[in-house]
């Protein structure tokens, strides 16, 4: 089927926003696909992306490579910094490493909530409980988010503070009731919000 062009911009319009580094259209591999295919390589992006796939299979080891391979190219590259720290964090691995990446993340987006959640999760790991709490009330003011929820209650709940625990889990429910991570956090803590 051959496309028109109005419909050939309408499903460039539905694409990854990163935009497709190799886009075959009806003349088949052009020169321009060749050339983007010398230069996915070394595209951050691509390989940033490569790594997310990764860590959702479970090749962790893979992930870690592919985000230092980004940090690597583009060293002011903030999502790399984070996705490794948080990482980390999340598995309770290395943990002065994992917060000094996401440190090194808010270098570059300090007012950026999910690298804030980040930070406050890899301080709640680090049994900083209430520097975890000061943390993660600024990131969720900023943006509430079911993850970022997720993280909040566990942190207050951590500190005996149930009912607020409860209800900032209610308020994650209604912003994203298919989270993962927050249904995986109420499902652990065994909590009916």
């Amino acid at each position: 089927m051959k496309l028109n062009d109005k419909q050939r911009r309408y499903l460039r319009g539905l694409a990854h926003p990163l935009k497709p580094v190799i886009l075959i259209g009806n003349a088949g591999v052009s020169e321009g696909v060749v050339a983007e295919t010398r230069r996915a390589p070394q595209d951050h992006e691509l390989i940033y992306e490569k790594a997310l796939l990764a860590e959702k299979i479970g090749r962790l080891d893979e992930m870690e490579q592919l985000l230092r391979q980004v940090m690597r190219i583009k060293p002011d590259y903030h999502a790399a910094y984070n996705a490794l720290g948080y990482s980390l964090a999340d598995r309770g691995l290395r943990l002065m490493e994992a917060r000094q990446l996401i440190k090194k993340a808010l270098e570059f987006a300090p007012a950026d909530p999910y690298i804030q959640d980040s930070l406050a999760w890899v301080e709640f790991r680090l049994g900083n409980a209430q520097e975890a709490l000061r943390v993660i009330e600024i990131a969720y003011k900023a943006k509430p988010d079911a993850e970022i929820a997720a993280h909040f209650g566990e942190i207050l709940w951590s500190l005996g503070q149930q009912d607020r625990a409860r209800m900032i889990w209610r308020e994650g429910l209604l912003l994203n009731a298919e989270n993962d991570t927050l249904r995986e956090t109420l499902k652990r803590l065994q909590v009916k919000p």
